[in-house]
């Protein structure tokens, strides 16, 4: 009941430290959608291509919440593939943290969270270059509303009655504040600002929640294996050791790249091993991506190319004989 109980606390509070991000996400995003003119569609167009390299120094901060806002900015399509992809290498996550605490030289650490907005940069540029090659980079355009519809924005009964009560051409997602481009937007003043937090709210809400539970599945999963079995099959194979750390990296938890990150500093992986596994390590980047993203064959696409990314560069680390 004990490690219950201190999972379901930790759970709680790295859930909680995301809620922050993901409802400022959401107000933009709806304030983007209500007060759309063609030229913040222009501005954001014209901000795509040098996206991967905002996304990369963003990510680069400590904390895991830029990740979160970069996965429903996509899902929404205010930002490309390549930023998305950038964002997610370079998301320190908890290794700024576990470095400082450990007393590590600044030096390394500055390397290692060099290297990963480097590579960040590089691959995001890439894969966006890549993907408008192949005509394959979408319109260019947000779709916010539709991000509103697939993450089922909830009216309250009364205001359906009243999405009804009005125009025929009005739809049910209207009278949530879920509403498309170029139509009339009808509410003004606090009635209009209402009707954005509250989808705002609502889209919080359900995605916090959603989160809480498969942080707290994959905490309990992490307690009941141990740290120690982990060290023990992470150092016993250095190729083997680079596959099964970016897998690691994948669970959508801070306990990841804090034991990633604690295992290097304690000599239980090598660089390449600790590259791969903290590239891959998005926070909740990759989470909030599967909960808000429909298209889920791209959503499996992001994750195994950002798996691919992260072993690749941890075995050229490791051929190359490089050691931080």
């Amino acid at each position: 009941m004990e490690l219950l109980a201190d999972v379901l606390l930790d759970s709680a509070l790295d859930t909680a430290e995301l809620v922050p991000f993901l409802l400022l996400t959401y107000v933009a995003m709806e304030v983007i959608e209500h007060g759309t003119a063609d030229r913040a569609e222009r501005l954001i167009a014209r901000a795509d291509k040098g996206g991967p390299v905002l996304g990369a120094l963003l990510g680069a901060l400590p904390q895991c919440g830029f990740s979160a806002m970069a996965a429903t900015l996509h899902s929404g399509r205010v930002i490309t593939v390549g930023t998305l992809v950038a964002v997610i290498l370079s998301t320190s996550d908890e290794l700024i943290p576990v470095f400082v605490a450990n007393g590590a030289a600044a030096g390394r650490l500055g390397a290692i969270v060099g290297a990963k907005v480097v590579i960040g940069m590089v691959v995001g540029l890439l894969v966006d270059v890549a993907l408008r090659a192949l005509h394959r980079a979408g319109d260019g355009r947000p779709h916010i509303a539709e991000l509103c519809e697939r993450t089922h924005c909830r009216c309250t009964e009364a205001d359906a009655a009243q999405g009804e009560a009005g125009s025929r051409g009005r739809s049910q997602a209207d009278a949530c504040g879920c509403h498309h481009h170029g139509h009339d937007h009808g509410a003004r003043g606090h009635g209009r600002w209402w009707h954005i937090v509250r989808s705002a709210l609502v889209h919080t809400v359900e995605v916090t929640l959603f989160i809480f539970l498969v942080t707290l599945a994959f905490g309990l999963a992490i307690e009941l294996v141990g740290q120690e079995a982990l060290a023990q099959a992470l150092s016993s194979h250095p190729i083997r050791a680079t596959f099964l750390a970016a897998l690691i990296g994948l669970i959508p938890n801070c306990g990841a790249s804090v034991a990633i990150s604690q295992l290097f500093l304690d000599g239980a992986l090598s660089t390449g091993a600790m590259l791969a596994g903290l590239l891959v390590s998005g926070g909740m980047g990759l989470l909030v991506l599967f909960r808000t993203n429909a298209d889920v064959r791209q959503n499996v696409g992001i994750v195994a190319f950002v798996y691919a990314v992260g072993v690749a560069c941890g075995l050229v680390a490791g051929a190359m004989g490089i050691v931080l």
